[in-house]
């Protein structure tokens, strides 16, 4: 039998892309034009209304980048029009690409009221269906002018990703303003074409069904009289009828579609014109699920909903009442959908606390599904968080981007560091952005890994990313695929319902253990250090704000900012979004960010320093108290309290024979050779070396870091491949200060300069390194190497609320991949009895390899973090200027010494001059417990929270003591609700006694008297 579906699929495409398709609209009269360009940012939608306009044509261009036009869009309806359905078709100028990375608007009605948004795939406003003819027709569109960033060749440098340098060159021409008979009847035409041509691509060349669909095309075609489509197409319509309602087979693959419209909170425009897009995007859906009874829209993003409602409450109104039909969903119960490999502990609980309250509150909404469609990777503390907070299952499609290998699973159950696992689904359709095509659908089914033992999978469906949503064109495919034959089938369905059905037909789902790394994006750990410098410090600039605050509120009556924190909460929580802290969005979103997280610094400090002088009673003639903010003791001031403390005798500073200098403070002996490299940490009560024999550590490296793809995004294996070590000094002088002793290091490279000092203190197991870069290198990799005389088959990274352990060796594809992986703030390695750690206040991406030595038979374990990138796209001034860095190699550390140490370098001392020192306001009795947060309860009840965890991988009894007489206690959810299972206390005179499971995470909710 001949094959000739390549002559029908080429008839087909010529036909609907130059006769049907344009039969849709097939009369239509211009309409009148007139524009008002809005100055500077944008307007409220009562002055774009009332603004002044000129008249402006078709063809004409229009829109600064990143500016706004009002345009105002009048005609009237032809009287010979009436009973038929009317449109306005409003192009801006678009291009044919995705919608949400060029021009948009938003259409208003004269009274405010707004109708729908406008991109390349969504151009039509409804007039009326029927019009009676003669009508007055006035629309305005708010339209933004935003340029280009992304276009066909996506990773050229542009000066466009900011106003400031983005120039004033109008962008676009306006494209078509008319309005038009649509008819119905070649809309559904090209629809079921469309269908069945996509669906015959995907059947089997052997199979009948394949045949059938073939010739059904074939008589459509025939029927329709190409000088007469409208006429015609209902002729068209009829031949294919019979192979549009043969059903799907009973074993089909099922596909639960979730309107969907993935909107990157910040990307490649600034976070003010989200706040537009979801508008724009909102409005579209509750426009259509008027239109549509079967369809349903989900959303995610507390923090969107909360900018409509502050900035557009016309739309927000519209979306509540949505929501209240059941139609329009707020789903994952997070603020942004974050970054998860980056965020500490207490911020990703935030992430769920502020999100699901706000869903809580606002709807009456309890999500039981994280919603992390675009996240780059999952960190292996999640699991518990999820469950912690009240929900129960999470979502993701990004891990299908990975570069080489295939996760073997599309549902299965994910087990944390702590053991809790979650029902996850991986969408097989391996898009965010599903629009219904026919090989979307086929390949969902083909690739689902989990066939013979389930059968259900979802495909988020709509435009994303910049917005945009599910179109009319999109559901209408859906219906011809609810049941048809050679198709998945598909049904509009909440997630809920997705996962209540996929649950239930896989309960013994497999089980994978530790993090979902995404094997691409793995620059992201490093790319915009300012804007990850400004999310650690603000992280642990809110753990002092909380329990100071706290500490002085249940003491002195110090009132406790419980909307200020709130706010400042949501603000450094939205700043975790998956395009803001991981460093890929344009120079405009960093530039900014760098400006907030500093108003953020300066807020909180204030609160912080106002709460210690009430709690030390400042005065001038008071002594130094010093205030140890970190969960353990140090120097003598508790966890949590402040004291007066002497400092300890200094260390000493000697030439070394060969140049250089020997430090030593008793604990430790650090030889810096005449390089200004560290060739040796001796720790001298175990007699044993940290460094490698014949190796320096502390050695800056760069490499040439120009990706195949995605610049700020990805880094590739191969930049291992050239490299050089800086070696040349330009400085190196002893410094001696205040009973501390180390170096002063000064490099030159390139254009920039490294300015290093590294010191010992008194009392202290470790070299302190600061270091100050200034940077002005292009497409590099500056990175800093730590060889160890370390033999270890792993290595512990901290994550939330614990560590998890990767493999130092490459024995497998999965292991050889992580080249680049995350830690929070330290990685630690270790053999039986003695160990490393090394510490850092701001950096998340390292590598850790090992190698043979040359000198003898052992081998050599390396650990290198990494401070510093220069890509060029999307913003091509990336990380110019100055950097500060601090680290600290801690030698003869334990895993519980790593996590003190990692606290320390993060939450400096604070010093005032006061009466009276701090008693804590809590205490805990074993080190390996970790007190992550002490503050109010959020219902301002005057009640304490307590969260704390299990730090070293290990079971532990812990009392927790208050410094208050206590009452009543609770433990609780994340949300400060009580649980009816979990942990159990047990009272105790004063406090609380826990039994912790190896990383358990626990909040406690304790009632004064």
């Amino acid at each position: 039998m001949h094959d000739d579906r390549n002559l029908v699929e080429a008839r087909l495409k010529r036909v609907l892309d130059e006769r049907i398709r344009p039969a849709v609209h097939p009369e239509s009269v211009p309409l009148d034009v007139a524009v008002w360009n809005a100055p500077g940012e944008p307007v409220p939608v009562a002055e774009g209304l009332a603004a002044l306009t000129e008249p402006i044509a078709v063809g004409d261009r229009w829109g600064a980048p990143w500016g706004t036009c009002w345009f105002r869009i009048s005609g009237t309806v032809p009287e010979a029009w009436a009973g038929r359905t009317v449109e306005a078709i409003l192009d801006l100028g678009f291009d044919e690409n995705m919608p949400g990375f060029q021009c948009e608007g938003l259409v208003y009605r004269p009274d405010g009221t707004p109708v729908k948004g406008l991109n390349p795939r969504n151009q039509w406003v409804r007039i009326g269906a029927p019009v009676a003819g003669g009508e007055d027709v006035l629309l305005h569109i708010e339209a933004a002018s935003n340029p280009v960033i992304l276009d066909y060749h996506p990773f050229l440098p542009t000066q466009l990703g900011d106003k400031e340098t983005a120039g004033s060159e109008p962008q676009y021409a306006l494209a078509r303003m008319d309005l038009a008979v649509f008819d119905e009847n070649v809309w559904n035409l090209v629809q079921d074409l469309e269908v069945l041509g996509e669906l015959m691509q995907e059947l089997p060349v052997e199979g009948a069904r394949r045949w059938d669909v073939l010739r059904a095309i074939g008589r459509a075609l025939d029927a329709v009289d190409l000088q007469d489509v409208n006429g015609t197409a209902a002729a068209a319509r009829a031949e294919l009828a019979a192979v549009l309602t043969t059903p799907a087979e009973p074993t089909a693959h099922r596909i639960s579609a979730v309107g969907h419209a993935h909107i990157d909170s910040a990307w490649l425009w600034p976070l003010r014109e989200t706040v537009r897009k979801v508008a724009r995007t909102t409005s579209n859906m509750t426009a259509l699920l008027e239109d549509e009874p079967d369809f349903v829209f989900a959303m995610s993003q507390a923090q969107q909903f909360a900018w409509i409602k502050e900035h557009r409450p016309e739309v927000y109104a519209k979306v509540k009442k949505a929501v209240a039909d059941g139609r329009f969903v707020p789903s994952g119960g997070m603020w942004v959908e974050s970054d998860t490999n980056m965020p500490g502990s207490e911020a990703m609980a935030r992430q769920f606390v502020h999100g699901k309250r706000f869903f809580l509150d606002e709807f009456g909404i309890e999500n039981d599904e994280a919603w992390l469609p675009d996240t780059f990777g999952f960190a292996a503390g999640l699991p518990q968080i999820i469950k912690a907070a009240g929900s129960k299952w999470l979502l993701t499609q990004k891990i299908s981007w990975s570069q080489t290998n295939k996760f073997p699973h599309h549902t299965f159950q994910w087990e944390g560091i702590d053991g809790t696992r979650i029902f996850t689904h991986f969408p097989p359709v391996d898009t965010y952005n599903c629009s219904m095509k026919g090989s979307e659908i086929a390949h969902a089914a083909k690739n689902f890994k989990d066939k013979g033992v389930a059968r259900h999978s979802l495909a988020p469906t709509g435009w994303g990313d910049g917005g945009g949503g599910t179109t009319r064109e999109m559901i209408a495919k859906a219906a011809r695929m609810r049941s048809l034959e050679g198709s998945a089938t598909v049904t509009w369905e909440t997630p809920t319902d997705f996962f209540t059905k996929a649950e239930a037909e896989y309960p013994n789902a497999p089980v994978w253990v530790g993090e979902l790394y995404l094997e691409l994006h793995r620059a992201t750990l490093t790319s915009q250090a300012k804007t990850k410098q400004g999310n650690r410090r603000s992280e642990h600039l809110l753990r002092e704000a909380e329990l100071w605050a706290a500490t002085a509120a249940v003491r002195t009556g110090f009132p406790y900012p419980y909307e200020q924190l709130d706010r400042i909460w949501k603000t450094v929580l939205l700043h975790q979004f998956h395009d803001i802290l991981p460093g890929s969005s344009i120079a405009w979103v960093h530039r900014e960010a760098e400006k907030t997280y500093a108003a953020v610094a300066e807020e909180l400090n204030g609160i912080v320093d106002a709460a210690m002088r009430a709690l030390a009673k400042e005065t001038p003639s008071g002594e130094t108290l010093v205030f140890n903010s970190a969960p353990h003791t140090r120097g003598g001031v508790p966890a949590g309290g402040a004291a007066a403390v002497t400092v300890g005798s200094g260390g000493r500073l000697a030439p070394r024979e060969d140049g250089g200098y020997v430090l030593d403070n008793d604990l430790l002996q650090v030889e810096i050779d005449n390089r200004g490299l560290v060739v040796s940490a001796y720790d001298i009560g175990a007699e044993r070396e940290a460094v490698a024999p014949g190796q320096a550590a502390n050695l800056l490296q760069i490499h040439p870091d120009f990706p195949n793809m995605w610049d700020a995004w990805d880094v590739d294996a191969f930049y291992r491949n050239t490299v050089t070590d800086l070696t040349d000094l330009d400085e190196l002088t002893p410094v001696e200060e205040g009973g501390m002793v180390g170096v002063r290091i000064v490099r030159s490279f390139g254009d920039s300069k490294v300015t290093q000092q590294l010191m010992l203190r008194p009392g202290a197991k470790r070299l302190d390194i600061d270091t100050e870069v200034e940077w002005h290198e292009t497409e590099k990799f500056l990175k800093a190497a730590f060889p160890l005389d370390i033999h270890a088959e792993r290595y512990a990274s901290e994550t939330q609320f614990g560590h998890f352990y990767r493999p130092t060796h490459t024995n497998t594809s999965w292991e050889a991949a992580k080249f680049e992986a995350c830690n929070h703030r330290f990685v630690h390695l270790e053999e039986p009895g003695w160990g490393v750690a090394l510490v850092n206040d701001s950096t998340y991406g390292h590598d850790v390899t090992r190698s043979v030595r040359d000198c003898d038979a052992g081998t050599t374990t390396t650990v290198r973090v990494s401070l510093l990138r220069a890509p060029r796209f999307p913003d091509p001034e990336t990380d110019q200027g100055v950097h500060r860095f601090r680290h600290a190699l801690a030698p003869g550390a334990a895993i519980g010494d790593a996590v003190r140490e990692g606290f320390r370098i993060n939450l400096p001392e604070r010093r005032v001059v006061g009466e009276r020192a701090v008693a804590p306001l809590v205490t805990v009795d074993n080190d390996a417990v970790v007190v992550s947060a002490v503050k109010l309860a959020d219902d301002a009840s005057g009640d304490v929270v307590v969260r704390l965890y299990e730090s070293t991988g290990g079971r532990a009894r812990v009392r927790l003591g208050t410094g208050f007489e206590l009452v009543g206690m609770t433990v609780t959810d994340l949300l400060e609700r009580p649980l009816a299972v979990g942990n159990v206390p047990v009272r105790v005179d004063g406090g609380v006694q826990l039994s912790l499971r190896p990383f358990e995470l626990v909040t406690v909710r304790l009632k004064r008297g």
